[in-house]
């Protein structure tokens, strides 16, 4: 359901706020950066700053800052901003996992229409489905879903680039970061998805070439295909 106390338009700023902090572990945020991943110029972006930076009224009182904003400097979640924000995340990574696994949307479908539905539902369905998947630690492409709470139910630290893997290494795909449509297609159609398992043949850093070997067959990718897909190391390619 709507949240009262902020518009959809605010909830996808703290949440894309949040994602970037996160991935980029830092406390502070960019105005240049959220314009980017949201679509649209700095400066509607610096304005959507500045209002989240400051009380506003509702209905029932006073809404405190969701964000501390400094110009030029870009912003940084209040607590109840970051609060709000995982609220979003854990809402949108659980639809996206629930389209997967009861609906059998393709990874690349989900995102899209994880968007429309997370500012609809209600807590409590955000809840069961949660209980129903039984408390998943990510969603399809690998992300960490948040618990009620705000914490992190999966740790990468352990996961690396795969751009980073030395021949020989037998890793397992646990995060994907580059999460385009086109993108999952491609991973998709050289028989990669989340969880795949293979041995690095090749990493040639001079000609910008990886080759992983997954079920007997090589595929080879560029640096920068590598360098969005995270793995860990694993025992065996079994």
């Amino acid at each position: 359901m709507p949240n009262p106390i902020l518009t959809l338009t605010e909830e996808n700023y703290l949440k894309a706020a949040l994602q970037i902090s996160i991935n980029e572990q830092t406390d502070w945020v960019s105005t240049g950066r959220l314009a980017n991943k949201l679509g649209v110029s700095p400066g509607t972006v610096t304005s959507m700053l500045q209002s989240l930076a400051k009380e506003k009224k509702i209905e029932d009182g006073t809404r405190p800052p969701m964000v501390t904003y400094r110009p030029r400097g870009g912003a940084r979640l209040t607590d109840e901003g970051k609060r709000l924000a995982l609220r979003m995340l854990r809402r949108h990574r659980l639809i996206e996992l629930f389209l997967v696994q009861t609906l059998k949307l393709t990874w690349d479908r989900v995102h899209e229409e994880a968007e429309n539905m997370e500012h609809a539902v209600s807590d409590y369905l955000i809840d069961r489905i949660d209980e129903f998947l039984g408390m998943p630690a990510t969603d399809p492409h690998g992300d960490p879903i948040p618990t009620v709470d705000g914490n992190m139910r999966a740790d990468r630290a352990s996961a690396v680039s795969l751009a980073l893997c030395n021949p020989g290494m037998h890793v397992r795909l646990v995060h994907v970061v580059n999460q385009t449509a086109e993108f999952l297609r491609y991973l998709s159609d050289s028989g990669m998805q989340l969880g795949t398992v293979g041995v690095v043949e090749e990493n040639n850093r001079a000609a910008g070439v990886v080759t992983m070997v997954i079920d007997g067959k090589p595929i080879s990718m560029s640096q920068t295909v590598a360098e969005s897909l995270l793995v860990e190391e694993t025992l065996d390619d079994g």
